[in-house]
């Protein structure tokens, strides 16, 4: 006899979790599809024959004290790593600024756990990182976005709403989340001289910068650009991750904090470390590997991507998009020129082989409908090629049928 099927009493659940979908990826096993909506890492480019060494040298050197909670000599070589890599980038820190997590977006959830409560102000950039848009969400903060602009968030506006909330003694943010080099999904990157004029507005009305720094070290340029955390330590909470330079895999990431912020940081892990055993293996393969060669050759292959796609873009879309050229990270943000439903386009061009991020994914108030993410670290160079050209395919056809439907429109009420 069948049993009768019982649904979960979703009325129990906490108001707080936001009905939104899964975001930049898709279920499709169809070799032919292109993912130019995936974030991810190349995987030609994981260090396996170095992480397989590493595996086995954690189990055999480590094994029964790296599979315990407090786990081996691990954590500690990758909190001693994390200083050094933190020195070379010109951050002065030690271990007790140091807080190992389960990637970054683990820090962007903590962050906002420790900064935020219900109806505090939380102000980003517009366009910006999905996920963080969650995190603040779930807080229940009142989110306030400000544009981008070519050389990142337009400072002189978010210093103009910080001036008149405070004058007509409305709410000041608490905490301002920015991803300021390589910007996801908006590819640009903050100036140096909005840099300092952020720290400036972060001190005079005593707000924390949160700032995500994935990535960071895939520099295609070799500029170096100051991180807000190295002009204000006092102001800003850190995060980086392993996940756009080892493997993302790992789920290890870290964040970068005052001391007294790092120990509160550490009351809301519950008490446990992050993957310890994972640790053990990472800190393995960082002592056997040259990272510095080993980033050359990751930036050598995403700028030769990044080239690629926008060579493709330039070709296939020409005049009907615009778009900032990233020197670094993993993402081309596109806009077109004319006002199209990007929404619509999205679920265009997956039926012909392609997949993109609707731009509307990166606004809180899902306002924006003629951009789109495109993500050129994953596929290869044919891949990239071959989904820019279906999407400009199915871009030509989308504004057709709109003309189409249009002179329809004009040509019925001509009639009547």
């Amino acid at each position: 006899m069948k049993q009768a099927s019982h649904s979960p009493d979703l009325t129990r659940l906490s108001r707080h979790i936001p009905r939104t979908p899964s975001i930049g990826s898709t279920t499709v096993t169809d070799e032919d599809h292109v993912h130019l909506s995936f974030g991810f890492a190349a995987p030609e480019l994981f260090p396996l024959a170095t992480l397989e060494q590493a595996a086995g040298e954690a189990i055999r050197t480590h094994g029964r004290e790296a599979l315990q909670y407090s786990g081996a000599p691990g954590p500690d070589d990758i909190v001693k790593w994390i200083e050094q890599r933190a020195h070379h980038n010109g951050l002065d820190v030690d271990s007790a600024h140091v807080l190992v997590t389960y990637g970054a977006t683990q820090g962007l959830s903590l962050a906002a756990q420790l900064l935020l409560e219900p109806e505090d102000e939380v102000w980003t950039e517009a366009p910006t990182f999905f996920s963080a848009l969650q995190a603040f969400r779930l807080s229940g903060a009142v989110i306030r976005a400000f544009p981008l602009e070519a050389d990142g968030l337009n400072v002189e506006l978010l210093e103009q709403a910080l001036q008149e909330a405070r004058a007509t003694e409305r709410p000041l943010p608490k905490l301002l989340y920015t991803m300021p080099t390589y910007h996801n999904p908006g590819g640009v990157t903050l100036s140096v001289a909005k840099r300092h004029r952020l720290i400036e507005l972060a001190r005079e009305y005593h707000f924390y910068v949160l700032e995500d720094d994935a990535y960071g070290e895939l520099n295609f340029t070799g500029q170096p650009w100051p991180t807000l955390y190295s002009l204000a330590p006092e102001r800003v909470i850190y995060l980086n991750t392993f996940s756009k330079i080892i493997a993302p895999g790992l789920r290890l990431g870290w964040m970068i904090a005052h001391p007294e912020l790092i120990q509160r940081l550490r009351i809301l892990m519950l008490g446990g470390s992050t993957g310890v055993f994972t640790q053990e293996i990472v800190a393995a393969l960082l002592q056997n590997i040259d990272m510095n060669e080993h980033l050359e050759r990751l930036r050598t292959h995403y700028r030769q991507q990044r080239d690629v796609m926008a060579a493709a873009i330039d070709r296939h879309l020409g005049d009907a998009v615009r778009y900032v050229l990233p020197e670094g990270g993993f993402f081309l943000w596109i806009s077109f020129r004319e006002v199209i439903d990007t929404t619509e386009l999205q679920q265009r061009a997956f039926t012909y082989g392609v997949s993109i991020v609707d731009g509307r994914s990166f606004y809180p108030q899902r306002d924006v409908g003629h951009q789109l993410r495109l993500c050129f670290s994953y596929c290869n160079s044919e891949q990239i090629e071959k989904g820019i050209a279906r999407l400009a395919r199915a871009y030509t056809d989308y504004v057709a049928e709109q003309e189409a439907v249009q002179l329809n429109t004009l040509e019925y009420h001509n009639r009547v």
